[in-house]
């Protein structure tokens, strides 16, 4: 199985129904701790972990941590869950799951409601944004300007059409001659292939390295290479707060241990690309094994260590929504994440 990581369900998971589908084709896949080298004390803290989506490389450090008894060693008993029809953010943060995989630009839609949900980022799984437009290298589409005249897939979301129009209009293009289609395909490249669209909003480690492994010839840009506004956190590990605040030193094991498993995952990727494949078999190897060897440098890059989220980047991209009109209430720019468990 090969299921593309990709904004539609991002985006949607806050609540949307456009996500449920997918979510719920996904749900056969649980993990749960166990299969690691060595098992949970019977006292141990039990923490429930959703999957914002189908197992992936964005989670490699999780199942490492869990294979190699990173967890065990911290004494917790964890648990890897399915996310439900409405996302992985409205578990965390009913509190029915511990703590799970997050987005900041999710944490905002969270935090501008009108009854916000308790939960927080406490770390940065990748250190920068790495989405950006796809699109066939025949049509010559390497900057957004190119996409006038073309068709972009969209999935109707206000944020999701307000950053690539930015994209197109910062670099000199006119928005309302990019044709907008419907998004319908679960796998990019097959929808470049077949000609469904011509430019498509896309994670570089996955569909892109999708591309790679299919040897299908695309071009793509980063929205960070467009404006520094967009390198927001993308995905985060987030904890329910009331949990957080009646447990501290279990999210700092927690993190401890995810810790250990990403640095392994950035020292030894094929390895870690093995063992989330054993853990979930029904991965596309070859697949799995390409984005690792892109992500292994991903995961920490230029921050002092895996999971720091830098307080001025969380803020700037929080700032744009509310500069925008983007959400439903005006955002604190310093809310939604804290650093206080995160041993650097």
């Amino acid at each position: 199985m090969t299921r593309s990581i990709n904004r539609r369900q991002f985006l949607a998971a806050a609540g949307a129904s456009a996500a449920t589908a997918a979510l719920a084709a996904c749900s056969g896949t649980d993990a749960s701790a166990g299969s690691g080298s060595s098992e949970p004390a019977s006292d141990a803290t039990k923490v429930s972990f959703v999957l914002d989506y189908t197992p992936n490389t964005n989670h490699t450090g999780i199942y490492v941590a869990l294979d190699q008894g990173y967890f065990a060693d911290e004494g917790l008993d964890v648990e890897i869950i399915q996310p439900p029809a409405d996302g992985a953010d409205a578990l965390i943060g009913s509190g029915g799951a511990q703590m799970g995989i997050s987005y900041q630009d999710y944490i905002a839609n969270n935090l501008a409601s009108d009854q916000p949900m308790p939960y927080s980022a406490v770390a940065a799984v990748i250190q920068h944004n790495t989405s950006g437009i796809m699109s066939r290298a025949e049509d010559g589409i390497t900057h957004p300007a190119a996409m006038m005249d073309h068709s972009y897939a969209t999935w109707n979301m206000p944020v999701e059409q307000a950053t690539v129009e930015h994209c197109v209009e910062a670099d000199g293009g006119d928005w309302s001659r990019v044709e907008l289609v419907p998004y319908e395909v679960d796998d990019e490249v097959s929808g470049l292939r077949a000609n469904m669209f011509d430019t498509v909003w896309v994670y570089e480690a996955w569909a892109v390295q999708n591309a790679v492994v299919q040897d299908f010839p695309y071009n793509y840009f980063s929205f960070i290479s467009i404006d520094p506004v967009f390198d927001y956190y993308t995905p985060v590990i987030a904890a329910n707060d009331d949990f957080a605040k009646e447990n501290p030193d279990a999210v700092r094991a927690f993190l401890r241990a995810a810790k250990k498993g990403y640095e392994y995952a950035v020292d030894n990727p094929d390895a870690a690309a093995d063992i989330l494949c054993a853990q979930v078999p029904e991965l596309d190897s070859d697949l799995v094994h390409q984005s690792q060897t892109y992500l292994a440098d991903k995961y920490v890059d230029d921050a002092p260590s895996w999971g720091v989220i830098d307080a001025d980047r969380w803020a700037a991209f929080y700032q744009w929504l509310n500069d925008n009109d983007l959400v439903e209430n005006q955002l604190d720019v310093n809310a939604g994440w804290t650093m206080d468990y995160l041993e650097q």
